[in-house]
């Protein structure tokens, strides 16, 4: 018998030319398929071998040389593969070995084969490790006897999704939409009290708090003019729609005074806000370069406009309560 050797202490391999011994049955042959389905198709591989138990190290094992019979149509695809599968004794000697060894193996034909037995030569006597019992089936792919072609592999098999794998999509879901809908709750509910509280605060407070905000030379410098006059004349127009009732906010300066003609207003007041409202209108649309004297009244001007305005409907609220009082 023509093989190959192992020096189980070493697991080298070298050539052995003829060795006989005497015949014993060394177990069965395994056969697992390297594809892992319920059946064998044309051209899978599977693997075929043997494994050896409790072999003592340093005895020699040959292994035959597989070959397939003519015209069969069973592949050997490459040689022997060796694998110590378990190592016992490390601390007795000699030491023991499990060796597994194994071809791969496959067909390229439809058909039912007997595999071979495989002759193992152990020390000076030859194990016989015998082939399964049924034969390996391998299966052609089915022909469409209409087209004559091979049927398509078929699809993925789609199960149905089970509530316990969509919960946790669902779950996370309506958590997102419970967080979009509290913040934006909040959102709501913040603007809501900013608008309460402007709403609260006087009008004098809020235009005199508005124009603090201009107080300084740094907005006389020509290319903050405009942003300066803008600021000033809106926070204005705030308060005398809310001191007076007109539409200051969507009206034009000559809409504003003309409505403004009727109210209780010092005549010096009105002239001074007339004056400070062209010349806003022709820093913000005509590039007007105000002067820094002129820059210099806007902010006292228009705090004289709100609190004497203010005091004359403080004075006119109490002289009402006082008449009042004597009607009664």
């Amino acid at each position: 018998m023509k093989g190959k050797v192992l020096i189980i202490s070493a697991l080298a391999v070298s050539t052995l030319a003829g060795a006989e011994g005497i015949r014993k049955e060394g177990g069965e042959t395994f056969l697992q398929p390297l594809q892992k389905r319920d059946s064998v198709l044309v051209a899978d591989q599977f693997r075929y071998g043997f494994v050896l138990e409790n072999v003592t190290e340093g005895t020699p094992v040959a292994l035959p040389e597989m070959k397939p019979e003519k015209d069969s149509p069973i592949e050997i695809l490459g040689g022997w593969q060796l694998d110590s599968v378990r190592v016992s004794g490390r601390k007795e000697k000699p030491a023991r070995y499990d060796i597994k060894a194994s071809l791969v193996l496959t067909a390229f034909m439809g058909g039912s084969y007997t595999l071979p037995d495989i002759p193992v030569l152990l020390d000076a006597d030859t194990l016989v490790f015998r082939a399964p019992g049924e034969p390996l089936e391998v299966k052609e792919l089915p022909i469409d006897m209409e087209t004559f072609q091979p049927h398509d592999i078929k699809p993925q098999v789609k199960f149905p999704y089970t509530l316990a794998e969509l919960f946790p999509w669902i779950y996370g879901t309506v958590m997102v939409l419970i967080a979009m809908a509290a913040l934006i709750l909040w959102l709501r509910y913040r603007e809501r009290k900013a608008k309460e509280n402007e709403v609260r605060e006087p009008a004098h407070i809020r235009a005199l708090r508005q124009l603090d905000k201009f107080r300084g030379d740094k907005f006389w410098k020509p290319e903050n003019q405009k942003t300066f006059y803008s600021g000033v004349t809106d926070a204005l127009r705030e308060y005398m729609a809310a001191r007076y009732g007109v539409g200051a906010l969507e009206m034009t300066t000559a809409q504003i005074f003309e409505d403004l003609k009727g109210a209780d207003i010092p005549q010096d007041l009105y002239d001074e806000m007339k004056t400070l409202f062209e010349r806003a209108d022709f820093v913000k649309f005509a590039k007007f370069t105000a002067t820094d004297e002129e820059n210099a009244q806007v902010l006292p001007q228009a705090v004289r406009f709100v609190t004497t305005t203010y005091e004359q409907e403080i004075a006119g609220q109490a002289g009402n309560d006082e008449r009042q009082e004597e009607e009664k």
